[in-house]
């Protein structure tokens, strides 16, 4: 992908401080953006804070005109979107922070950007929108939230000229990921010597490093500034090697020399659950170019060596 490095180009992220977002932000300002961040205003800088003199934040208070603001003032080339409430399974009071974080903010950032901004928006969707592979069947309320924004979205792009690239995103793993996702709950399972419950592991998984999701969200981007989309497009960011649970175990028992008890079977399959991960469209000249071992290997910090027994203890 060319570089942007020193070109003076700006960004706007929304999702910043997630895990995800905290990645793109650092490979952004080391590539010479001049970074601005949309941020709640509960939520803290986290893992960024040793970042905060080189970046622009803005703490939101929830009105569509403090948005349209800050896109007009901040003057980005591109807007990447990341933020979004992501629930596997909802409860009754759930429904509404779903719809107002996945579908009213994104609705008030598509708004600023066609209106104020520079009509270049990133945006971040999701596999599960694609149930058994169909052109849309939301695994859960969570993917039709991300669905209901990319049908508004429509509006934008044939209304007001926004051009837009979605990344439909899979299972993503990396260093300082503190969500509790499959390799965090497997280290946890190691360290404290506790049985793992799980379902029977047959469900194929595509799990895609951050480094590589990140490399997606600056192709597009280029694509963008290049003129390279007209209206919106939508790619699927995978590996393209999805495995079973079961393998994925072993793969990671077998890089990191951990010993996992776990009990398979012991917990029903989800309603809906993802059995074949759903296969779209790849971005141009994005590959995955991470492979799963070595995505374990940097996420455990292990320099392409087993942890030894005595590591193991030392936890």
């Amino acid at each position: 992908m060319p570089t942007i490095k020193e070109s003076g180009k700006r960004a706007l992220v929304t999702g910043g401080t997630g895990f995800i977002g905290s990645h793109l932000v650092r490979r952004l300002i080391n590539e010479g953006w001049k970074t601005d961040l949309v941020i709640p205003a509960d939520v803290p800088l986290g893992g960024l804070q040793d970042l905060e003199p080189q970046l622009g934040i803005h703490w939101l208070d929830g009105s569509t005109e403090q948005v349209c603001s800050i896109v007009s003032s901040s003057r980005p080339d591109v807007v990447f979107h990341l933020a979004s409430l992501f629930l596997a399974s909802h409860d009754v009071e759930q429904v509404e922070p779903l719809v107002r974080s996945n579908v009213l903010f994104g609705t008030q950032i598509a708004e600023a950007v066609a209106k104020f901004g520079p009509k270049r928006l990133v945006n971040t969707g999701t596999s599960w929108q694609h149930f058994e592979g169909a052109g849309y069947s939301p695994v859960c309320l969570y993917a039709a939230t991300k669905q209901a924004f990319e049908d508004l979205l429509t509006y934008y792009v044939e209304a007001c000229g926004l051009r837009v690239v979605t990344l439909k995103l899979y299972d993503t793993y990396g260093p300082g990921d503190v969500r509790p996702k499959l390799l965090s709950l497997l280290r946890k399972a190691a360290q404290t010597a506790t049985k793992l419950q799980m379902s029977a592991g047959e469900q194929l998984i595509d799990l895609v490093y951050v480094d590589d999701i990140v490399e997606a969200f600056l192709l597009a981007a280029q694509r963008l500034l290049d003129d390279q989309v007209k209206s919106s497009e939508d790619y699927a960011v995978g590996s393209g090697e999805a495995r079973t649970l079961r393998e994925v175990v072993e793969i990671y028992q077998r890089i990191t020399g951990y010993k996992i008890d776990v009990e398979w079977g012991a917990r029903p399959y989800r309603p809906r659950e993802v059995m074949v991960p759903w296969t779209g469209p790849t971005l141009p000249g994005w590959r995955c170019s991470t492979s799963l071992e070595e995505g374990i290997l940097r996420t455990e910090g292990l320099n392409g060596l087993p942890r030894s027994t005595s590591a193991r203890e030392n936890l």
